[in-house]
């Protein structure tokens, strides 16, 4: 009939376990007569252990003297005398009760069943019990008649223990010698070591009230910046036709990252002074050791956080929702989750071989909402060509590949007529701000992939957008049809994601390391170019020309990197190759709000 039929009623309950017990209610037949049974079985029982104490003495009894046999003979004879009668009156009740039910079976004592200690399902419906040994025997009245059935459960369990015993200490005898050795050091070191604790628990006392002490003299120390950072606004702005500046402010920078570049910077989403620093190589031939480091406006002097690792960090991001966790991505392929609530200088989660790395640069990472399981998954994006999702399951990072990129009408011959496919090369992505599945790829070879995360083998959209590397993509946070994009062929080119030609070009007579939207206006974004300047842009009021070129790095062979501006106040910080982190307060001409 093409149509539904509904159901009239629907048995909800499903029965896992049925087991029928062997129980009677007292108060039934058959349960008045067994406790008749019983009553009965227990007088006779009585009965024979009064008869058999009374006998004993009498059979054994022998003494020589005549006075004696006659005393014991009138003894006997009023013993017997008195037996004889109770035997009658026991005798008549007998011939009572069982006149009630039924003749009973001649007299015999009921052996007790011993209970099966290895009979789990009896054992689950007693309490437990656990005799002490020989000693809840023996101190019964009655000889206990458990004993030798307990003596043997004892014996049982003596042997288990000591094959236990014998288990351990070959266990000790097969540990190294140089894990003993190294314990008889740590004993001579001893006092040592408990001098130095009882130092670092004592700094750990006093580190919060010296942070502050710092911060204060921090803050006397640079307090015309302060100053400059909270009050200062350029007033010259007013003539200046729409022309802004940039004021430079604090300069962060650590001894142990003066020769390395900062490859990567994220603003903490909590705490908006704090940011994230990662350190690295871009050049290929002096790859070495990498640094992640975080500092707070607060104490431009020293970082709040420093970690190092085996690799260069090539990018990082916050995690929206967890601030404290950041995702990592490294030179050698590897990606990592650092926790900054553990006291640890290990990343708390990191890739492996095993785990599917990456066989190349990792470029950037990116946070995403949590999968259907509310497991953390982070994306990231690679020269090997995958872009791939990774997702934290039970404290282990497992990988998914989302997208293989592979360049269109490169397909070579391989042995044996072989077609091999040339692997595409990605160097930055971002995803949509409000359309989950929808992210933009950059590559090597200046293609911007438009994907899908429900997509693993094709495209949505292929933009030729550069003739070098993409060295950077990002969607406007406003408008969810513009996306940017810049590159090492000098331009930086505005997009509509439904329109193959770029809506606006600017060339910047340089190599364009980065750029980035504003978070306060829709048309205001920043560049940085290699030869060392920073180009602020507003194209609500020219869309021809920057607002803002100034000079932030002087030195010839010193390279600006990255830029990245503050969510919530007037201010962008830029990296540089030096390994120094520069802030700067925009001037009010280029932080005008839009109607």
């Amino acid at each position: 009939k093409r149509a539904y039929k509904p159901v009239s009623y629907v048995d909800q309950m499903a029965i896992h376990f049925s087991l029928n017990g062997n129980m009677i209610p007292k108060d039934s037949d058959e349960g008045r007569r067994q406790s008749i049974r019983l009553s009965i079985a227990a007088g006779r029982l009585i009965l024979l252990s009064f008869l058999s104490s009374e006998k004993a003495p009498v059979e054994t009894s022998a003494v020589t003297s005549e006075e004696a046999e006659i005393k014991d003979e009138e003894s006997t004879g009023d013993t017997q005398a008195a037996e004889e009668e109770e035997a009658e009156g026991s005798g008549t009740a007998e011939a009572a009760e069982a006149a009630e039910v039924e003749e009973p079976p001649p007299p015999r004592v009921k052996e007790q069943k011993l209970a099966n200690q290895f009979n789990f399902i009896e054992r689950a419906s007693r309490t437990l019990n656990n005799p002490m040994r020989e000693r809840a025997c023996q101190s019964e009245p009655t000889p206990c008649k458990d004993f030798s059935a307990t003596a043997n459960q004892w014996k049982i369990y003596d042997a288990y223990v000591e094959e236990l015993q014998k288990m351990e200490r070959s266990k000790e005898k097969e540990k190294p010698k140089a894990q003993i050795a190294r314990k008889e050091e740590e004993k001579k070191k001893g006092r040592k070591l408990t001098s130095l604790e009882l130092q670092s628990d004592d700094i750990t006392k006093i580190s919060k009230a010296a942070k502050i002490m710092e911060r204060m003299v921090n803050q006397n120390t640079f307090d015309d910046i302060a100053q400059d950072f909270k009050y200062f606004e350029d007033a010259s702005d007013e003539y200046r036709d729409q022309q802004g500046t940039l004021l430079p402010l604090w300069k962060f920078q650590y001894d142990k990252t003066k020769r390395l570049a900062v490859t990567a910077i994220s603003w903490n989403p909590k705490y908006k002074d704090l940011f994230a620093v990662g350190y690295g190589s871009y050049d290929f031939m002096k790859q070495g050791q990498g640094m992640l480091v975080l500092y707070t406006m607060k104490n431009p002097s020293f970082p709040e956080y420093v970690f190092s690792s085996e690799s260069g960090i090539m990018c990082l991001d916050f995690h929206n929702d967890h601030p404290y966790l950041m995702a990592v991505g490294f030179y050698d392929g590897n990606v990592a989750i650092y926790n900054l609530k553990k006291a640890t200088s290990q990343p708390s989660y990191k890739s492996s071989a095993k785990s599917g790395k990456h066989t190349e640069p990792v470029w950037q990472v990116k946070w995403q909402k949590d999968d259907m399981d509310n497991n953390l998954n982070f994306f990231s994006v690679s020269s090997d060509g995958r872009i791939v999702s990774w997702t934290l399951v039970k404290n282990e990072l497992v990988h998914t590949d989302v997208i293989k990129l592979s360049v269109e009408g490169t397909t070579m011959q391989g042995p044996e007529g072989l077609q091999l496919q040339t692997l595409g090369c990605g160097t930055s992505f971002d995803f949509h701000k409000k359309i989950d599945y929808l992210f933009l790829v950059g590559t090597e070879e200046g293609k911007i992939y438009k994907c899908s995360k429900c997509y693993s083998s094709q495209f949505l959209d292929v933009f030729e957008a550069h003739h070098m590397a993409v060295d950077s993509v990002s969607w406007n946070p406003y408008h969810l049809k513009v996306f940017i994009s810049c590159s090492s062929d000098w331009t930086v080119k505005i997009w509509d994601h439904t329109i193959k030609t770029p809506m606006f070009i600017y060339d910047l007579n340089s190599a364009v390391a980065d750029v980035a939207w504003s978070p306060y206006s829709s048309t205001v974004f920043a560049a940085v170019t290699t030869d060392g300047k920073a180009h602020v842009f507003d194209l609500s009021i020219n869309k021809y020309e920057a607002l803002c070129t100034q000079l932030v790095v002087a030195k010839k062979k010193n390279k600006i990197t990255h830029v990245q501006f503050n969510p919530v106040y007037p201010v962008v910080i830029i990296g540089d190759e030096r390994g120094h982190v520069t802030s700067l307060k925009l001037s009010p001409n280029l932080r005008k709000m839009p109607k």
